[in-house]
C-alpha cells in the first residue's frame, strides 16, 4: 500500500509539475507577452546604441584633443583673427541691387 501511496504521489506531484511549466511557456507565447517582450529588448537596444554613441563621442573629444596638442593648435587665437565669423567681426549690410522688385516684397504704390 505504501509503494501505491508513494507512485500516486510521484504521478500528481509531475502532473502538476508539468502543467505548470506548460502554462507558463503558453503564456510566454501569448501576443501581449510576445509584445512586451519586444518592447523590452528595443528598450535595451537604444540603451547600448546610446551608451556606444557617448563612447564614441567621448574617443572622438579626447583624439581631436591629441591632434591639437600635437598640431600645437592648442594656444588661444590672436585677437585680428580673420577665422571670426562675419558676426564677431561686425555686421555687414547687403542691399538689393537688382532693377527689378523682390518677388516676395511688398508692394506698396497700389
Amino acid at each position: 500500500m505504501f509503494r501505491r501511496t508513494f507512485w500516486f504521489t510521484t504521478g500528481v506531484a509531475a502532473g502538476v509539475w508539468a502543467t505548470t511549466k506548460v502554462q507558463r511557456k503558453l503564456n510566454q507565447l501569448t501576443p501581449e507577452s510576445l509584445a512586451a517582450q519586444a518592447a523590452d529588448r528595443a528598450v535595451l537596444a537604444g540603451r547600448r546604441i546610446k551608451v556606444f554613441a557617448l563612447d564614441v563621442r567621448d574617443g572622438m573629444a579626447d583624439r581631436e584633443a591629441a591632434l591639437k596638442d600635437a598640431l600645437g593648435l592648442t594656444s588661444a587665437p590672436p585677437a585680428n583673427d580673420l577665422t571670426q565669423l562675419p558676426a564677431q567681426r561686425g555686421r555687414i549690410q547687403l542691399t538689393h541691387t537688382s532693377p527689378y522688385p523682390h518677388p516676395n516684397a511688398r508692394n506698396e504704390d497700389h
